[in-house]
């Protein structure tokens, strides 16, 4: 999402027009139609970053699902384990058994008397009375544990169908998504023409402006130009994918959204990080933007809602919004919230 822009511009037919017409055909709206080139362009950014927010919402609640499925199947794995140790450990413990019901192993006190050598008997005897001792005290253990870990799986269980409830009823999220994505489309396709090519050049002109200002600082002199090689890892992941469409809660191998995009380039280079934009920067590393590195993420606006990869000379890779596909662009181009490093 870029930020709304500041530049005003003139009433000109086309966006009389186009107020006239979307008054004409849509109910009476809760905010005025946008009139002016400028107030149709902040309208837009806000109902694609309204989209995005909502994205981040419907995409953590899918992580924390996947999350806890990933709990469940360990702790499941876990008691099977625990299970087929039980049940081998069972298994010598009844031969031991049965063998001293048929006289293999007898009494201590009987081995000691009848022994041709009592010293020896003795050492028997104590070896396997501590043996004994032992497999039951091994068995004792993995049945507690047995038992914990079933207590614990029945929790996790509990707790997945809540989640697995909870990303159902965040639907509501996903139509706020569509909705506002819908919204947006069919406010630009009553444009004409030329006014899309103005947005484009407003677009542009903004970002330029802001970027200039902000190299202007001195920025780039302080920043870090080497990657790790895992940072390297990521921009050559990331590097890739230029061209893909944005697609929101997309991922990949096809289309990402902007946290699918980063949080798979840090996965690439074998460091798994958080899927949302919100959790990346709640959760990793926080560093000053002169210190940032490429392979560093750009956390945008205030929500965090946004991000990209830092690949370096000012620049970052991006999966933008609907409609626009995965690019290089200037890092300063949006409202920057902060860097995060994920292989601090």
């Amino acid at each position: 999402m870029r930020r709304t822009l500041r530049v005003h511009g003139r009433r000109t037919a086309a966006t009389v027009t186009l107020a006239l017409a979307l008054t004409a055909t849509a109910p009476q709206p809760a905010r005025a139609e946008p009139g002016t080139l400028t107030e149709v362009h902040a309208e837009l950014e806000r109902l694609y970053h309204d989209a995005e927010v909502a994205t981040n919402k419907y995409d953590a609640a899918d992580e924390k699902v996947t999350e806890q499925e990933r709990r469940v199947r360990s702790l499941r794995s876990r008691i099977e384990a625990a299970e087929t140790r039980l049940g081998r450990l069972t298994s010598l413990a009844g031969a031991a058994a049965r063998a001293q019901y048929r006289g293999d192993s007898l009494p201590a006190e009987m081995q000691f008397a009848l022994s041709d050598n009592p010293e020896r008997a003795l050492d028997n005897a104590s070896l396997a009375r501590q043996a004994q001792q032992a497999t039951q005290g091994v068995l004792t253990a993995l049945g507690a544990t047995r038992k914990d870990l079933g207590a614990r799986t029945d929790e996790a269980s509990a707790e997945l169908k809540r989640l697995r409830a909870s990303r159902s009823a965040r639907d509501t999220e996903r139509h706020s998504i569509e909705r506002h994505i819908a919204d947006a489309k069919e406010l630009e396709s009553r444009l004409e023409k030329k006014e899309v090519a103005r947005l484009a050049a407003l677009e542009k002109k903004e970002a330029d402006d802001a970027q200039a200002a902000w190299v202007g600082t001195g920025i780039l002199d302080k920043v870090g130009t080497a990657a790790t090689p895992a940072g390297r890892k990521a921009i050559a992941f990331a590097t890739r994918q230029l061209g893909k469409p944005y697609v929101w809660g997309a991922e990949g191998p096809d289309s990402f959204d902007c946290s699918g995009l980063t949080s798979q380039a840090w996965l690439a280079a074998g460091h798994p990080i958080p899927r949302t934009s919100e959790e990346q920067w709640r959760r990793l590393k926080h560093v000053p933007i002169e210190a940032m590195r490429p392979g560093d993420l750009v956390i945008y606006f205030a929500d965090a809602s946004h991000v990209a990869l830092y690949i370096g000379d000012g620049k970052i890779i991006q999966a933008p919004r609907p409609g626009r596909w995965v690019y290089v662009s200037p890092a300063a181009s949006m409202e920057i919230l902060g860097v995060v490093r994920p292989d601090a």
